[in-house]
């Protein structure tokens, strides 16, 4: 995965599993329209329905970054690995506040993928009891009369 073509192979299979569409419309009407002056591996394309172009990287949370994705990539598998932001730093030759910012990123950009929870079938609850307020002493609690089985 170290290679850049490989990497962005990789997001490409893992966004367009069958075939590329318009990250602004879903558009299928798309069409190549060359590499990335900047990052050859990076495809460009053009949307028929919009009439927009873009590249592999867009509406993605690696756009817009002056950091290739093959950091952005190693970054993420090394915070798989439960690297600290420090021991990732050092592996990549990057600053601290760097791969703090990128590791930021790549949590956010998760979280916000996740699928809302959706709850079904039966639910059960316990009962629960608490003695709030009196760090544990349950004692304090007790009223008057509390034991006795004639006082109600």
């Amino acid at each position: 995965m170290i290679d850049d073509q490989k990497c962005f192979e990789a997001v490409r299979k893992l966004r367009w599993p069958e075939a590329v569409t318009c990250p602004h419309c879903d558009s299928r009407q798309v069409t190549k329209r060359g590499w990335d002056e900047t990052q050859h591996c990076r495809l460009r394309y053009h949307c028929g329905g919009r009439r927009r172009d873009f590249d592999d990287l867009a509406n993605t949370i690696f756009a817009g970054h002056h950091q290739p994705l093959r950091v952005w990539l190693l970054c993420l598998y090394f915070l798989g690995l439960n690297l600290s932001n420090r021991q990732i730093a050092r592996e990549l030759d990057l600053d601290e506040d760097s791969v703090h910012d990128m590791a930021t990123q790549l949590r956010e950009g998760i979280v916000a993928k996740q699928p809302a929870v959706v709850l079904s079938g039966e639910v059960e609850c316990d009962e629960v009891y608490v003695v709030a307020g009196h760090k544990g002493h349950p004692e304090a609690v007790k009223k008057k009369g509390d034991g006795d089985v004639g006082d109600v």
